[in-house]
């Protein structure tokens, strides 16, 4: 039975084996920029990187923000299954589906016509402006499967299915670096290639679920007369998605300002930057996997019901597996960080060539490995606000990060290199933490007391 009702059971084998899946999915999702970041940078070149580093921003706020509504929509997904209304369960994929086929085509067109522009904004240096804007645009091809592959995925996680997905990203992502490697590797072709095998492996993971939901999940699979896009339904995920979506947009809109900082100090540091952040990734956005585990869970209960003192507990016993494996994460991305440093930077770029680019990001992975902690927690307390409903607390709390990692990086970036971004992401996630930390457990205080409904 792919489906896991959360609401039943031991509460640690339902989050460890709802978030491995989770995490693992992400390695191979991160996996599709890393391949193509590694073959543009030993391929084609440091200008190759550094255009894929610029333009990373830029998509991942597009694919971000259309993940954020898909994870609207999976709360509500999570409710309905929790509370076992299987036409509504239906009703909201099918509305969700509707919307972002609008949504994502007219975001295609935006991106071909305002990509140069854009790119000129944000300093992009001559050499590499070109090259930049045509990476872009293929890239902007791919956003409509982008949207139904998180949306259809979301649907798989809120009915308990997370090993699923896993497998598509696992196979779409060897597709990308297989192609990667027979195109730019053996046969010297260029930053167009990669561009494209991206899109090519986005779209068979967007195919692979939709054959999958109709063989063997009843529950999600749509039939000719049950596509129709429920308003009321609609103004909802809305309601819930666009806080979501606003909130993921934070992160890549932040880096994107921070990134007219990086390109003023050249090309060397773009490349650097464009390779650290990649292993920023590689911590932040599985810990927002483990969140996710916490978010179902949370959102299943709230669907069913937290009535008693035994409701309240199991959920609260949910919440500290969560957590504890947001820090073990944590744990072992700050040892990857510091033990392998320098042969990570080797993946990138050529040793002798880029001498001054690997020892920037030597630097800047010596210091940002030990504070991959406070985005872990972070992220842990973001799944307990998104499980509750709370979609404006979280964005808020984002907001305040981004805010601050923006304002110091632009005094910091200019004295001490990208260095700065760390310095200014530390003092952002722990302002976020502190005001997270403190509105949990002044409602949690109030759950106990009988004051206020769980997550209400």
């Amino acid at each position: 039975m792919a489906q896991r009702d959360m609401t039943q059971g031991p509460v640690r084998e339902h989050m460890v084996r709802y978030a491995t899946p989770l995490i693992l999915g992400n390695f191979f999702q991160l996996s599709y920029n890393l391949v193509d970041s590694a073959i543009a940078g030993r391929f084609i070149g440091k200008d190759a990187l550094a255009a894929e580093g610029t333009a990373a921003p830029i998509m991942n706020i597009l694919i971000l923000g259309i993940s954020g509504l898909s994870v609207g929509a999976g709360v509500l997904m999570s409710e309905f299954f929790g509370a076992g209304e299987r036409d509504k369960l239906k009703r909201e994929m099918s509305t969700v589906l509707l919307f972002g086929l609008a949504f994502s085509l007219a975001l295609v067109g935006l991106g071909l016509a305002f990509t140069r522009p854009l790119l000129l904004a944000l300093a992009v240096p001559e050499e590499i402006l070109d090259m930049t804007c045509v990476y872009v645009r293929i890239i902007f091809l791919g956003v409509p499967f982008t949207y139904f592959y998180n949306t259809l995925a979301a649907a798989l996680k809120s009915v308990g299915d997370s090993k699923t997905p896993l497998k598509f990203l696992v196979f779409s992502s060897l597709l990308n670096g297989g192609l990667d490697i027979i195109f730019i590797g053996f046969l010297g072709f260029g930053i167009v290639c990669s561009a494209t095998t991206t899109v090519i492996a986005e779209g068979a993971s967007a195919v692979l679920s939709v054959g999958y939901i109709y063989w063997r999940i009843p529950e999600l699979s749509l039939r000719p007369q049950e596509v129709r896009l429920d308003r009321p339904l609609l103004k909802r995920t809305l309601n819930y998605g666009a806080a979501s979506s606003l909130q993921s947009c934070c992160q890549p809109i932040g880096k994107l300002l921070v990134q007219r900082c990086i390109n003023a100090l050249g090309v060397d540091a773009m490349a650097a930057f464009n390779a650290v952040t990649r292993i920023d990734e590689f911590a932040t956005i599985p810990e927002q996997s483990i969140a996710q585990a916490i978010t179902t869970f949370a959102a299943q209960h709230r669907g069913r019901g937290v009535r008693t003192r035994a409701d309240r507990d199991r959920v609260y016993e949910g919440i500290r597996v969560g957590l504890r494996l947001e820090l073990y994460y944590a744990v072992f991305i700050c040892l990857v960080a510091e033990l392998l440093q320098r042969p990570i930077m080797y993946l990138f770029v050529d040793a002798d060539s880029s001498a001054r680019t690997i020892a920037m990001g030597c630097e800047y992975l010596t210091l940002m490995g030990f504070l991959y902690f406070l985005p872990a927690m972070t992220n842990g307390f973001q799944g307990i606000f998104r499980g509750c409903g709370r979609m404006k607390v979280t964005l808020l709390c984002t907001f305040i990060q981004v805010s601050v990692r923006v304002v110091v990086s632009y005094f910091l970036v200019p004295v001490v290199g990208i260095i700065g971004f760390a310095v200014s992401s530390a003092i952002g996630w722990g302002l976020m933490l502190s005001f997270e930390a403190s509105y949990y457990f002044y409602n949690k205080s109030r759950w106990e007391r009988g004051l206020r409904p769980f997550g209400d």
